[in-house]
C-alpha cells in the first residue's frame, strides 16, 4: 500500500507475536496481533502500517495476522477496497473516501455508482439535489424513498458531500446536540447520521425545518435503510454542485511559487498549473482543515478548557491560562489571525493522537490523497500536501463548510452565536483583488516559505466564476496570489 494514510505512533519492536488494542473510529476497539519474526524492519514496518491504516479506516477490521511473509485481512476490508474506482486508491491499492474531480472525471460520484453496480457491490446512495436515498445491494436497487431534510447549504451544519462508510447502527440514538431521538441512525461520518423522524423525550416530534446536518427520511423508510445497511458498506452523498458544468474557457501566469494551482471551482477547468501534485509543507493552511475536523465533531458552543502547554509561541497572543473559550469564539483566532494558541486548545482537547487521526480520515475522505499532518496549526514542517490536495479543500469548503471561508475573510458581523468574541480582530487574510474575496488562508514557516489558499468570485468570459488560487513554497504568496488574478481577468476577464 502507497497511498498516504494515518500513520499510528507505534514503535515496532522486534519482540513480534504483541498485541495492540486500537481505537476504531466508531469508538469500538480492536486487536492488532503481530504473528511473525521481522527479518526485514523497513519493508515489514510498511506492511504493519498499512494494515493499521485499514484498521483505522473504519472497515471493521479487528484482527491483523502477519504469517509467512505475507498478510491476512480479517473481516470486509478486502470487499470494500475492491469495491470503488481506481480513483480513490491512493495509487490503486487502497480504499481511499472522497471525490476526485480534477482532473480527472469530473462526475466521480456516478463513476464509483456505476463500479460499484458493475461489480455487484452493496452501498447506500444520497443524491442531496434530488433529495432521494437508494440502497443497493449486490448491486440492485432494493429500496428508494425521499430525504426530507438536510443541513442547510452554506450553514455551520450542512450535510457533507463524500464518500463515506457506515460507521455503525443503533435502533434509537439519542443526540446530545440537539437533544432529541433519532430512530433507526446509520453514522457515516462525525456528528452526521441517516435516521428517522426524530423526537423528543417527551414523544412530541420535531417540526419540519433544515436537519442539524444530518440525512433525515421517514421513520418507516429510515427502518427500511436500517435493516439493508451493513458497517462498512460505502456511503455515497452528493449533490449537484459537485458534477461540471459547460462553462468553457481557451487556452502561464509569471509567478515565483514552487507549485502552484489556479482552477474553476465550478467548472474543474484548471486555468494554469506547476507541479500539483508534489506535496509540500503548507504551514498554518493546515487550520482550515482543524477547523472542518473540529466543527463536525463538536457542538460549535462547546467550551473548551485552556493550559499553559497551549499558549504556544503565535503571532497574536490572545488566550488566558484557566479560562474555557467556546469553539465557535476560537474559530475567529484560528481563521483570520492564524492563531497556534487556537489550534493547540483543540488539538489537546481531542488529544493529539486522535485529532490527527480525525484530520487525515478527513482529508482521505475529501479527495487529498498526499496530505500528512503532525500537528494541528502547520508548525511542524511535516505537515504536507500538494496543490491538488488544497484544491479539493478549497471545493469543499466552498460547498459544505463557506461558514469557515465566510470566518476567514472577516464577513462574519452577526450570526446566531453572536458577533466576533474578540472585538480587536485582525485579519491576515487580504488580497488587492478586483473581485469578492470569498474565503481562504495564508500561511508562513521557515520550510513552507509562503503558502496561500485564496478563493475569489471573478468576472470571466462574462460571468461570475468561483476560483481558487493556490501557490506552496513562495517567495511572496500575497503577491502571486494577485498576480494569477490579474493574470486570470486579462486573459478571461471582458
Amino acid at each position: 500500500m502507497t497511498g498516504r494514510r494515518f500513520k499510528p505512533r507505534l514503535t515496532l519492536s522486534k519482540n513480534f507475536g504483541q498485541r495492540f488494542r486500537m481505537q476504531l473510529p466508531d469508538g469500538r476497539f480492536g486487536i492488532l496481533q503481530i504473528a511473525t519474526k521481522i527479518s526485514t524492519m523497513a519493508h515489514n514496518k510498511r506492511k504493519i502500517l498499512a494494515a493499521i491504516s485499514l484498521l483505522l479506516a473504519g472497515s471493521g477490521i479487528v484482527v491483523v495476522l502477519f504469517a509467512g511473509g505475507g498478510s491476512k485481512i480479517t473481516d470486509r476490508a478486502a470487499h470494500i477496497l475492491a469495491a470503488l474506482p481506481k480513483e480513490f486508491s491512493g495509487r490503486g491499492e487502497s480504499f481511499a473516501y472522497g471525490y476526485t474531480p480534477f482532473p480527472q472525471d469530473p462526475d466521480i460520484f456516478q463513476a464509483a455508482k456505476e463500479k460499484l453496480i458493475k461489480e455487484r457491490k452493496s452501498f447506500i446512495e444520497a443524491d442531496l439535489s434530488a433529495m432521494v436515498i437508494r440502497v443497493y445491494r449486490d448491486g440492485e436497487k432494493k429500496f428508494e424513498a425521499p430525504i426530507l431534510s438536510k443541513g442547510r447549504e452554506g450553514s455551520w451544519w450542512e450535510t457533507p458531500a463524500g464518500i463515506y462508510t457506515v460507521q455503525g447502527k443503533e435502533k434509537n440514538h439519542f443526540s446530545r446536540f440537539g437533544r432529541v431521538y433519532m430512530p433507526w441512525s446509520i453514522p457515516f461520518e462525525g456528528n452526521f447520521f441517516i435516521h428517522g423522524w426524530p423526537y423528543y423525550p417527551d414523544g412530541r416530534e420535531v417540526p419540519q425545518g433544515y436537519s442539524g446536518g444530518c440525512i433525515r427520511l421517514s421513520t418507516p423508510a429510515a427502518k427500511q435503510v436500517f435493516a439493508l445497511a451493513e458497517k462498512g458498506m460505502p456511503v455515497i452523498v452528493y449533490k449537484q454542485d459537485f458534477h461540471a458544468d459547460t462553462f468553457q474557457y481557451e487556452p502561464r501566469p509569471h509567478l515565483s511559487a514552487e507549485s502552484y494551482l489556479l482552477a474553476d471551482l465550478k467548472s474543474n477547468y484548471i486555468f494554469a498549473r506547476k507541479d500539483i501534485e508534489e506535496p509540500l509543507p503548507i504551514a498554518s493552511l493546515t487550520k482550515l482543515l482543524t477547523a472542518a475536523v473540529a466543527v463536525e465533531y463538536l457542538n460549535i458552543e462547546k467550551e473548551l478548557p485552556v493550559s499553559r502547554e497551549m499558549l504556544v509561541a503565535t503571532s497574536v497572543p490572545r488566550l488566558k491560562e484557566g479560562k474555557k473559550y467556546s469553539l465557535y469564539a476560537l474559530l475567529f483566532p484560528l481563521l483570520m489571525e492564524s492563531s497556534n494558541e487556537a489550534a493547540m486548545v483543540i488539538e489537546h482537547y481531542f488529544g493529539k493522537s486522535w485529532f490527527l487521526y480525525l484530520m487525515e480520515r478527513k482529508a482521505n475522505a475529501i479527495g487529498m490523497r498526499n496530505a500528512v499532518f503532525q500537528d494541528a496549526a502547520g508548525i511542524s514542517g511535516g505537515n504536507r500536501a500538494s496543490a491538488m490536495d488544497l484544491l479539493h479543500l478549497a471545493k469543499y469548503l466552498l460547498y459544505n463548510r463557506s461558514f469557515l471561508l465566510n470566518i476567514s475573510r472577516g464577513g462574519v458581523r452577526h450570526s446566531a452565536y453572536g458577533p466576533p468574541p474578540f472585538p480587536d480582530l485582525k485579519n491576515f487574510n487580504h488580497f488587492s483583488v478586483q473581485g469578492e474575496f470569498l474565503g481562504g488562508k495564508v500561511g508562513k514557516s521557515s520550510a513552507a516559505k509562503e503558502a496561500a489558499l485564496a478563493i475569489f468570485s471573478l468576472l470571466l468570459n462574462g460571468k461570475e466564476r468561483p476560483v481558487a488560487i493556490i501557490v506552496l513554497r513562495s517567495p511572496d504568496a500575497y503577491g502571486d496570489v494577485e498576480r494569477a488574478a490579474q493574470w486570470l481577468q486579462q486573459m478571461y476577464g471582458n
